[in-house]
């Protein structure tokens, strides 16, 4: 039941995307482009997000309900600013504004075929397996006396 549900939060994340421009790499580009061709309508879908997810955050975990097909609601379990956040949020906004796409609209745009859609999604993927290799030795140096 769980994947189904997951199944369908992801096509409908993948919808509102699509249709909130947020898939269009241009669109992503001239949000960015301050200094010039700005285009603030992405403002619109943002702010639509913060709002819905600010509603749910209240009254799910204020409330202490719990989630329907989960026995606890996970929650971070740190708020501390420390170094791996901060360059992955660099990264992250750099990767964003060279390519016009964040990892939920690469997903999103993917199934159009478009050359920059699969480009991003094999670099991101790739970014993501080099990642993994690298903190598992960097965990293994660790544990070795």
């Amino acid at each position: 039941m769980r994947g189904v549900v997951a199944f369908l939060a992801g096509a409908i994340f993948a919808v509102g995307l699509a249709l909130g421009g947020m898939a269009q790499p241009s669109k992503i580009v001239g949000f960015l482009d301050f200094f010039g061709n700005w285009d603030p309508s992405l403002l619109f879908v943002m702010a639509g997000a913060v709002g819905v997810h600010a509603c749910a955050y209240w009254l799910v975990a204020r409330r202490r309900r719990f989630p329907l097909l989960e026995t606890k609601l996970h929650l971070p379990s740190t708020t501390a600013i420390t170094p791996k956040l901060v360059v992955g949020a660099a990264l992250f906004g750099v990767g964003w504004g060279l390519g016009g796409y964040c990892p939920g609209p690469g997903i999103a745009a993917a199934p159009s075929l478009a050359p920059e859609a699969l480009v991003f999604l094999v670099a991101m993927c790739g970014s993501i397996l080099v990642h993994d290799v690298w903190q598992r030795a960097r965990d293994q140096r660790k544990e070795t006396p």
